[in-house]
């Protein structure tokens, strides 16, 4: 069993789970810059995937501009059985891109 340490280094699935601010984006991409390769992207709800609601200049709609996202997972908020079957169907891109190396 090893220590749990919550780093990026350590971690291959970001789950974007809210609207994303234009000073947040940077910190955001340095985050799945630092994580190993391979590296997946779920995100999680409108606000994540579109901005949602709030259309304004401080606010980035969608966090496809600053990170490659898999998997969206609909829902304002998603229900648990939406994050389980997103989770699931990137489970299975993961290994449908297994089978072709």
């Amino acid at each position: 069993m090893e220590v749990f340490r919550a780093s990026p280094q350590q971690s291959y699935l970001m789950i974007d789970t809210g609207r994303v601010a234009q000073k947040m984006a940077p910190e955001l991409r340095k985050v799945y810059d630092q994580m190993p390769e391979p590296k997946w992207v779920i995100s999680m709800g409108v606000c994540a995937s579109q901005g949602g609601m709030f259309n304004n200049y401080g606010m980035i709609q969608g966090v496809d501009p600053i990170v490659p996202v898999d998997i969206y997972v609909p829902g304002c908020p998603p229900r648990p059985e939406m994050l389980m079957y997103g989770i699931l169907r990137l489970h299975a891109k993961v290994e449908r891109e297994a089978r072709l190396k």
